[in-house]
């Protein structure tokens, strides 16, 4: 490779430079601190790990599985897989390393890895933070989760004009159940609500058991009255549908009493990640940004895997998409050389308020921090912090 392409680098991956990387990092710590004052213990996790520690997720979230990167072990032969989600590793401990009795909150931060952008516009190496509630399948549980994750975007500023969206796999899943589906049917029919492609579905169902059933659905899946008088009795009446959709009702009262003003949608099937969901799922959308800010839902029996299946919710996002566009110049003051004690007092006062100060070497002039904002001078026998 010519020398004058050794600096690039892989599409989707990119440097963080002072200027962003300050905002990052000031929101990391701001958003470990809001979670820490929720008991959300923070943990820390590798970076990669054996091919059957990732897999919890990977049986039932095919995309995930297409998602992590998988390397060779130069000592044991064994395959790896580099963390592209943090949540089965969170598992891993609950389940295993850490098998505390009783609810256990986690929350973490660190970089993961996508062999493909999972989205419009996003990092192949996002910055993944969130929090993981395990031990209770209450809706209770979820509506914590729901506020946990909205409180942190207000931490970063973000919470206004954003968009909460609620649905819950479990009005389709119980559906498709009740109509004895096979999987390939099940499939068309994921794909048809997640392309929101009506025609197409109207003409699908037709050749379907409870076809006026699953047409509804996808036709009023942001009206849950219209949904319900739109469906067949033996529908209304099944008892997983029926507390699917009081689950999505009340999770939307309880996060209304909290959040008055906060613009709250229902979409019953959006279906991301629909094997791996098992209840609730929830994103936060932002006006002119086609990502989520964040996601999260119910994954129950995440920790099987690992022997010791429990009830699970949980958020993540990426720091990175939540401080876009965001930049700070970096304060920056010169001192002089020398040892002389009133300039190192001088220059000991300027860090303890927080200030970066670079003391010059040998002969060197301002000339040699081009980044300098400002610099230490002494007028009239008392060191100053001036503005360059």
């Amino acid at each position: 490779m010519p020398i004058s392409e050794t600096w690039l680098l892989p599409d989707g991956v990119a440097d963080v430079l002072p200027e962003q990387a300050q905002v990052v990092e000031a929101l990391r710590r701001k958003a470990l601190d809001f979670l820490a004052s929720r008991g959300y213990q923070l943990v820390y996790t590798p970076f990669i790990e054996y091919i059957e520690s990732l897999s919890s997720l990977s049986e039932s979230n095919q995309d995930l599985d297409l998602a992590t990167f998988k390397v060779i072990d130069q000592l044991s032969g064994r395959l790896l897989g580099v963390r592209a989600d943090m949540t089965p590793q969170v598992a891993r401990i609950d389940a295993h390393v850490r098998p505390v009795q009783g609810i256990a909150r986690y929350c973490y931060a660190g970089t993961v890895l996508h062999t493909k952008p999972q989205g419009f516009n996003t990092s192949r190496a996002p910055l993944q933070i969130g929090a993981e509630l395990f031990g209770h399948d209450s809706i209770d549980a979820d509506v914590e989760m729901v506020d946990v994750m909205l409180n942190l975007l207000a931490t970063a500023d973000l919470i206004d004009g954003v968009h909460l969206d609620l649905g819950h796999v479990g009005l389709f899943r119980s559906l498709v159940k009740l109509a004895g589906l096979n999987k390939e049917t099940e499939h068309q029919l994921s794909d048809l609500y997640q392309r929101k492609a009506l025609p197409e579905l109207a003409e699908f169902t037709q050749s379907i058991n409870f076809g006026s059933d699953f047409y509804a659905l996808g036709r009023y899946s942001s009206d849950l009255d219209a949904l319900q008088a739109n469906l067949s009795p033996a529908v209304l009446t099944d008892a997983a549908f029926r507390q699917a959709l009081e689950a999505v009702i009340t999770t939307h009262a309880q996060i209304r009493a909290r959040w008055e003003n906060l613009d709250i949608g229902i979409d019953v099937v959006e279906l991301r990640s629909y094997h791996y969901h098992t209840g609730l799922m929830y994103a936060v959308y932002a006006p002119n940004r086609a990502a989520p800010l964040a996601q999260g839902g119910r994954y129950d029996g995440i920790g099987e895997h690992f022997g010791r299946a429990r009830p699970a919710t949980g958020f993540s996002c990426d720091l990175y998409a939540l401080c876009a566009g965001q930049f700070k110049q970096v304060s920056t003051v010169v001192a002089p050389k020398g040892i002389y004690a009133d300039l190192m007092k001088a220059i000991e006062q300027a860090r303890a308020q927080g200030l970066s100060v670079i003391q010059l070497l040998g002969n060197d002039d301002l000339n040699s921090v081009p980044y300098a904002t400002h610099q230490l001078v002494q007028v009239a026998g008392e060191w100053t912090i001036e503005k360059i």
